[in-house]
């Protein structure tokens, strides 16, 4: 059985690549990454989040929530608590969007203290608007500390989907590069921030974004 998250070393930047195809949220992937973070903040390197393929995430995985609804609250619990351990990682972090990041997927890559996306292809989208959902707490506190207010509201109101040059517009990417160099750019990006103290750059993410990290860990 192939594993969800391949794990593999960029010169010293620590790549986690997920696998599942369109690496959809339900309560196993959660787990996963979350069992993968644990070993990467271990190493103590910096960490590129990517996918493979045509998708970063495609967000959650609503037939599984539908077939499993005993477990759905454990699994909003765990992907909440992934955020939060992202937004305030002991190490730098960057999502390389190598593809579609749509709703949780794209607060998947919001997570990361920086985001490239591939130029020429993937969308980034919350479509919550037009599958009838609502954010929670968690995401809402997430999303409002990285991206402006207008960002949101021009993406929560329409469900439209931004490929990267608007992206980089909105302020939900910071850079749109060629899909050759991506995960090469975002290794750069993070590398500098080797040997830095664990405790201090996770206390300073901390005060960064201490509502979101709060209502994430602890809500």
């Amino acid at each position: 059985m192939s594993q969800p998250i391949r794990v593999s070393d960029l010169d010293g930047v620590t790549v986690l690549t997920l696998a599942t195809g369109e690496n959809r949220f339900n309560l196993p992937f959660v787990v996963a990454v979350d069992a993968a973070l644990d070993e990467a903040f271990a190493a103590g390197a910096p960490i590129v989040l990517t996918g493979e393929g045509k998708f970063f995430s495609n967000g959650l995985d609503l037939q599984w929530i539908g077939e499993n609804a005993p477990q759905s609250a454990a699994m909003f619990r765990g992907l909440h608590r992934l955020y939060g351990r992202l937004l305030v990682a002991p190490v730098a972090t960057a999502a390389a969007v190598n593809g579609h990041a749509f709703g949780a997927g794209a607060m998947l890559a919001a997570s990361c203290d920086f985001r490239l996306m591939r130029e020429d292809r993937g969308y980034l989208c919350f479509p919550e608007v037009d599958l009838g959902l609502t954010m929670s707490a968690g995401m809402n506190a997430l999303c409002q500390t990285k991206f402006t207010k207008a960002a949101l509201h021009e993406a929560w109101t329409t469900g439209a989907r931004f490929g990267a040059a608007d992206a980089v517009r909105l302020g939900f990417a910071d850079v749109a590069v060629p899909e050759a160099d991506l995960l090469r750019r975002a290794a750069e990006r993070i590398r500098p921030s080797r040997g830095k103290d664990g405790k201090t750059m996770a206390a300073l993410k901390r005060q960064l974004h201490e509502i979101a990290a709060t209502t994430l860990l602890e809500g």
